[in-house]
């Protein structure tokens, strides 16, 4: 009897990490990023029914965990029922190819599952496109493992048949792909760097809020701006970029912009792709840099969002670190300085001094003044159409002109 609402299948996985001595850190598994691998899965629409954490020296170099351990993850799939394994440390193609056979279910690695989840979320055409690049780098080096049966039905002598030219064509057909959509993003890069130039013109400084995924941002520019962007609790809730305007006083008005999130292990070929999106934090006056401050881990997340503001070359940014979620803060004494505030976005707690502070490091001493020029002077007028903001003018017994300026320009 089949039931008439036919419900969307939900991936039923088994979640497997390794710790071992000759990883770095960063590669390692662990408690906190199997925890953070199963909000993954249940953010793509998955369940888990099953994890297994080993302890080892080395990886093994074929099937990463082990023979024994692989044998052991085997029953619990069986038993689990299972249609997916998913692991939190990377997997080379061979590895994946190797463990899909033994398991005899579809085998991924925690790049491919954020993969996924991008693919989902994505919803300007830059978004669609950084996405699409991304996973058709993943998927190069792994085609050859969709051939394998081929070359082994073949025998060495034969192997230079169908399989093979199969192959070549796939790769090439991917590799045209990628050039294909690197073009498609350049041609975006130059119009944002065309609307860049503009507000530059316009001289609105830029904010740009950045950190560790699901640490409060969509929620602290709703907060801020009342931007209405849903804000919900899920990883990577925002994917692209979203820009609104804060009014800091009669004189100052800023752009704030939202990010992606930044998550460990985060794949290379996704940082590569949404540099796009990144690359305004190079450009921006000012980050903000926020952090769940409910969460224990916060200082590992910190240092994640670290390396990768450096990747992306905006170290020398001016930033305010921003500890959201402060009322759920459980340590003993809040980080405080001068480029620290505690806020928290869900009440509102904090904010104006966040606001304060922005306006202390943005607001350029500009002043809303109204000048007489006289007509013959008329050129001024044109000096300040470039380098100041007209908000109205009349021409009477002389040219009565309304603007802000920066103490530079009136000077």
């Amino acid at each position: 009897m089949t039931d008439t609402h036919t419900q969307e299948k939900v991936n039923r996985a088994v979640l497997v990490g390794l710790s071992a001595h000759s990883l770095s850190r960063e590669e390692n598994a662990t408690e906190s990023s199997m925890e953070e691998l199963e909000a993954l899965l249940e953010t793509a629409g998955g369940t888990c029914v099953g994890s297994v954490l080993q302890n080892k020296d080395t990886p093994d170099p074929r099937t990463f965990i082990g023979e024994g351990k692989t044998a052991e993850v085997k029953e619990l799939v069986d038993n689990a029922g299972a249609d997916m394994v998913i692991f939190d440390n990377a997997l080379s193609p061979s590895q994946q190819r190797v463990l899909t056979q033994e398991l005899g279910v579809q085998v991924m690695d925690r790049a491919a599952l954020i993969l996924d989840i991008f693919a989902q979320r994505a919803r300007t055409r830059e978004g669609r496109l950084q996405v699409e690049l991304a996973q058709y780098q993943y998927l190069l080096p792994r085609l050859l493992g969709m051939w394998t049966h081929l070359e082994r039905q073949e025998g060495a002598i034969g192997t230079r048949g169908p399989g093979e030219t199969q192959l070549e064509t796939d790769r090439r057909h991917v590799r045209r792909k990628i050039q294909k959509l690197r073009e498609e993003l350049e041609q975006v890069r130059r119009v944002r760097a065309t609307q860049r130039t503009r507000r530059e013109k316009n001289e609105v400084p830029v904010v740009a809020i950045v950190g560790y995924t699901n640490a409060g941002k969509s929620t602290l520019l709703n907060a801020l701006t009342g931007a209405g962007i849903p804000a919900n609790d899920r990883l990577f809730d925002t994917l692209d970029t979203t820009t609104r305007t804060l009014e800091i006083s009669d004189t100052c008005t800023v752009l704030l912009s939202d990010t992606v999130g930044f998550i460990r292990k985060l794949p290379h070929h996704l940082v590569e792709a949404f540099k796009a999106t990144l690359e305004e934090l190079a450009f921006a006056d000012l980050l903000l840099h926020v952090i769940d401050a409910s969460n224990p881990e916060w200082r590992e997340q910190a240092e994640v969002v670290e390396s990768l503001v450096v990747e992306l070359g905006a170290q020398q940014t001016p930033r305010i670190d921003v500890f959201n979620k402060s009322d759920l803060y459980t340590g003993d004494i809040m980080p405080h300085g001068e480029d620290i505030v505690s806020v928290s976005a869900r009440t509102g707690r904090g904010l104006e001094k966040l606001v304060e502070m922005i306006g202390q490091r943005l607001d350029t001493g500009a002043c809303r003044v109204c000048l007489h020029i006289p007509y013959e002077r008329g050129g001024l007028l044109d000096m300040l159409y470039r380098q100041a903001r007209v908000e109205q003018v009349e021409y009477g017994q002389t040219i009565e002109v309304t603007a802000t300026c920066t103490p530079k320009v009136l000077g």
